[in-house]
């Protein structure tokens, strides 16, 4: 069987043998001539390219130097007109002869006038451009601190606050505005977790109540073959539904900021999972092939687990027949990684980023799917953003998906010294 040729925007498949390559989105291949074929820029172009590049600071800094030498210049040539006036005014009132004899004179002084002038108006320039500098980073400080602040924010830290001081000016009142936008942002963040936790509370008690029902009812040895049958239905309902509650109460605390920070290793994480799951791997009849490495990371425990699991029941539901997994961890451009790859059905590239939306699957419908709920892929981007990594997904050439999950480097341990 021949491996499947890639496109660009497509994964190569794994080959046998190969287990312990990281898979890499397939670039494009016209990105090389359209850039052979683009116009050479203009100077203007290279002026436009070069001023947008420069932060506010610098351009600040810029238009306060620009304006200084030119009303230096200026004032330099008031300056030289004002000594020519009086040097010709001293000398008006002699003769013709003198007058010639003192043009040299007046020439050699006003050009000394000049020199010392521009001189003068290039290092007292250069002082203004500092202190340019300087002031337009003082003045732009409060800016320094929101976009800092802005930096740190996410769902699970709105609480935080710019809380601005100094005069009631302009800047004040963007911070102002930027605190209550928060603070609105924060009360609907916090009113969704809370609703999607107490209903999930709420629901289960319910369907814990329908289980044991259920089981008594089809324990009773008159139970007759359609009773037991209907009986069977809705305990595979039933467990669908309390899949589902667990499911919204993993997404409403990996929404929440982390309240572990463990060292964990993803390849212990990964061997965990594949142990849990050997039976429904082997029975399934898919080829799993994994390359397992050390991949440190500073995390919830638990949440990792659940991630790396949802990651291997996603590649294990939406397969095909005689297809295969792969999974691999390590460090992937640096950072700590785990790579899930599964065979399946050919997936559109636009249809990735909504596998990610609660209750999207990908067949695209809401309903009608017994295997899952919906909320597995969702999970994990909730968890890999509780943890400040990234998520990809890549369409896999012949069918399937390729989802990557890099986390941060842990810090580096002290070491003793003796």
């Amino acid at each position: 069987m021949r491996p499947e040729r890639a496109e660009p925007g497509q994964v190569e498949p794994t080959r046998p043998g190969d287990t312990g390559t990281w898979r890499r989105l397939n670039e494009t291949a016209s990105a090389g001539e359209e850039g052979e074929q683009r116009t050479k820029p203009s100077p203007m172009d290279r002026v436009h390219r070069i001023t947008d590049n420069l932060s506010l600071r610098a351009r600040l800094t810029l238009i306060y130097g620009m304006l200084f030498f030119a009303a230096g210049s200026v004032l330099v040539l008031v300056n030289y007109l004002i000594v020519a006036l009086l040097l010709n005014a001293l000398l008006v009132e002699d003769s013709a002869a003198e007058l010639l004899a003192h043009s040299d004179l007046i020439e050699e002084v006003l050009n000394h006038v000049t020199r010392f002038s521009l001189l003068a108006l290039f290092l007292v320039g250069l002082l203004a451009v500092g202190l340019g500098y300087a002031v337009a980073g003082r003045a732009l400080s409060p800016l320094q601190k929101i976009t800092r602040i802005a930096r740190r924010l996410s769902e699970r830290s709105l609480h935080e606050r710019i809380a601005l001081s100094g005069p009631d000016d302009e800047i004040r009142e963007l911070a102002d505005t930027f605190d209550g936008m928060l603070e609105r942002l924060d009360r609907a963040f916090d009113g969704q977790r809370r609703f999607v936790a107490n209903a999930s509370h709420e629901l289960r008690t319910p369907l814990a109540i329908n289980r044991t029902l259920l089981e008594v009812a089809l324990s009773a040895p008159d139970v007759s073959a359609d009773l037991k049958s209907v009986g069977q239905t809705l305990m595979e309902t039933n467990a669908r539904h309390e899949r589902l509650i667990d499911g919204l109460l993993l997404l409403a605390k990996s929404d929440r900021e982390l309240e572990v920070h463990a060292r964990v290793d993803l390849g212990e994480v990964a061997e965990t999972v594949l142990s849990q799951l050997d039976a429904e791997i082997g029975s399934s009849g898919l080829t799993l092939r994994r390359d397992l490495r050390t991949a440190a990371v500073v995390g919830d425990p638990v949440l990792l687990e659940r991630l790396v699991g949802n990651l291997v029941e996603n590649a294990l539901k939406y397969n095909v027949e005689g297809g295969e997994i792969t999974i691999r961890s390590g460090l992937y451009e640096g950072m700590p990684a785990v790579q899930v790859e599964n065979s399946g059905k050919v997936v559109p590239a636009y249809e990735i980023e909504g596998l990610f939306e609660p209750f999207r699957r990908g067949t695209g419908d809401r309903v009608g799917s017994g295997r899952s709920a919906g909320l597995g892929l969702s999970i994990v981007r909730s968890v890999v953003r509780a943890h400040e990594g990234a998520v990809t997904a890549w369409p896999r050439a012949g069918g399937g998906l390729v989802v990557t999950v890099c986390l941060p480097a842990p810090p580096a341990e002290p070491t003793d010294r003796r």
